[in-house]
């Protein structure tokens, strides 16, 4: 099982130091959150707190996860790099191909696009697209970048977008693979379906053991059992080396972890802090020099 560090409300000025660190560790890849902007109010509950209250404020750093995966791709040449989730649901998947294949392409193929569909109404109607359908816009998204990704001349003509020949290039040097995020049936079909992995958000690891076994089951169903299959999550409910080690024999491929967190720091304390907390997480669980 692979190690992920998940860098969500990290100060900017923090992310490469931290891409380096990680790396030099033995830690896989970095999650990069995804999140638009901070409404004063909000009309729909944020899905994964008990209360749908959101676990940030107005003030908390986000960063583009598109242009923070290149910069910490420019000062890193082996961790890889995946959104964990970007929300498609608000944005153009045209000028989101551009920019996916030029983040694979400069990180020598290092990127994963982890995707899902958003939950603010806010964020797709400020960025002007609709809130209504999103689930099949997106799935029209996905069929969009993955053609646009492969490379060559393309045309697509659907329901919510259509254009006529068109190509970017470079493409990516190999496919980048598709991670989907959600938790609800239709997010899990959409998993099975179309995706090289799923990937959670906090979930707890009965929860987890019933999803894993659900997308076995939808996979076999699509005929995509014998593929290659990430499932990355965030289990808050298993830690230590026998938390993980059932997490590896629930199915998971990796897990995302914050050891800053569990050291008991807060998101914004200092760099070298963090730093210390990458290394003592990696000399007990990936077996990595100090």
């Amino acid at each position: 099982m692979k190690f992920t560090v998940g860098v969500a409300m990290t100060p900017l000025d923090q992310l490469a130091p931290l891409a380096r660190t990680a790396e030099e560790v033995g830690f896989s890849s970095i999650a990069l959150p995804d999140s638009l902007f901070f409404m004063e109010t909000q009309a729909a509950d944020y899905p994964y707190t008990p209360d749908g209250s959101r676990m940030w404020n107005a003030d908390t750093p986000w960063v583009d996860p598109l242009i923070a995966a290149a910069a910490m791709g420019a000062v890193t040449t082996e961790i890889e790099f995946y959104t964990q989730v970007l929300k498609l649901g608000s944005r153009n998947p045209v000028l989101l191909a551009r920019q996916v294949g030029s983040v694979a392409n400069l990180t020598g193929d290092r990127f994963g696009f982890g995707v899902g569909i958003g939950w603010a109404p806010e964020e797709f109607e400020w960025c002007g697209a609709p809130y209504a359908r999103r689930g099949a816009r997106v799935d029209e998204m996905i069929e969009v970048l993955k053609l646009i990704l492969g490379g060559g001349m393309v045309e697509y003509h659907g329901e919510f977008f259509d254009f006529d020949r068109l190509q970017m290039s470079p493409a990516p040097s190999r496919p980048v693979p598709f991670y989907i995020g959600g938790h609800t049936e239709v997010a899990l079909r959409r998993a099975a379906r179309v995706g090289d992995g799923w990937t959670s958000a906090m979930i707890k690891f009965d929860d987890l053991v019933s999803v894993i076994a659900r997308l076995k089951e939808l996979r076999e169903q699509y005929g995509r059992a014998d593929l290659p299959y990430e499932i990355q999550t965030v289990c808050i409910d298993r830690f230590g080396k026998d938390g993980y080690a059932e997490l590896a024999d629930a199915g998971v491929t990796d897990t995302i972890v914050v050891p800053w967190i569990f050291d008991g720091l807060g998101f914004d304390s200092p760099l070298e802090a963090k730093q210390d907390s990458l290394r003592k997480f990696a000399d007990t669980y990936l077996g990595a020099p100090s």
